[in-house]
């Protein structure tokens, strides 16, 4: 057995450590799964934003798209849950409602003016983000400011003193788009999270297979045994 394992002539072959009994996993039909997962997801949302469009105001018309892609950015990002996701995405709307009502009742309507807006609504979305220890995701926060100020700074730059009617008709509209979009893509999050694990789980497989198998065998020493020699030159007399 020893000489046979030695010169490579077994009839078994000899498994390589660590990967006894493991297979690398056929992963086209697993692929064809998460593309049929993904697509579903998004005929959801397209269906859900057209019906939004068909049946809605002309005001939430005008935010139906930005809503929604904003909606399913949220549902489908795996982090943290779902909750957390909208309780941050509310947190940085409400921060930056409130930055167009300082600009409204307090700041000047200049270019220092929205500085001072954009810095405080920024300042809010990073105290939200550090005040949870990153519960509320600063993503999220950052999600909720855009999706008001992409909605509303048009309208309010047309006539800033209708701030408290206009903004909240924009408010209302875009979380109404943003939640259809949501909903739409929120049951797809968490499989997103077991997609990516067994993607590295697949990846690392892929690595370890293709290392080259190293076999350290130590053979005994041979001892190399003297053989006295006889010398035939002649010899002087004595």
């Amino acid at each position: 057995m020893a000489i046979a394992l030695l010169t490579g002539t077994t009839a078994d072959p000899l498994p390589a450590p660590g990967r006894a009994g493991t297979a690398l996993p056929d992963s086209t039909h697993h692929d064809g799964v998460v593309m049929k997962r993904y697509i579903l997801a998004g005929l959801v949302l397209a269906v859900v934003t057209t019906l939004v469009v068909v049946v809605a105001s002309p005001e939430l018309q005008a935010v139906a798209l930005l809503g929604a892609a904003i909606g399913g950015t949220l549902g489908l990002v795996p982090d943290r849950s779902p909750a957390q996701r909208v309780g941050g995405f509310a947190a940085g709307f409400a921060a930056a409602w409130f930055g167009y009502a300082l600009r409204a009742a307090v700041l000047p309507d200049a270019t220092s003016g929205r500085a001072v807006a954009v810095l405080l609504v920024l300042l809010i979305c990073l105290a939200v983000a550090a005040g949870t220890r990153g519960r509320l995701p600063l993503w999220s926060t950052l999600l909720g400011a855009a999706a008001m100020s992409g909605a509303y700074e048009a309208t309010y730059s047309s006539d800033p003193t209708a701030f408290v009617g206009s903004s909240a008709t924009t408010a209302t509209s875009i979380l109404l788009a943003a939640g259809a979009g949501f909903l739409a893509t929120a049951l797809l999050g968490p499989q997103i999270v077991q997609e990516r694990a067994l993607e590295r789980a697949r990846e690392a497989e892929l690595e370890t297979a293709s290392e080259p198998l190293t076999f350290e065998e130590s053979a005994p020493a041979q001892t190399r045994r003297s053989v006295p020699t006889m010398s035939y030159d002649p010899q002087p007399e004595a």
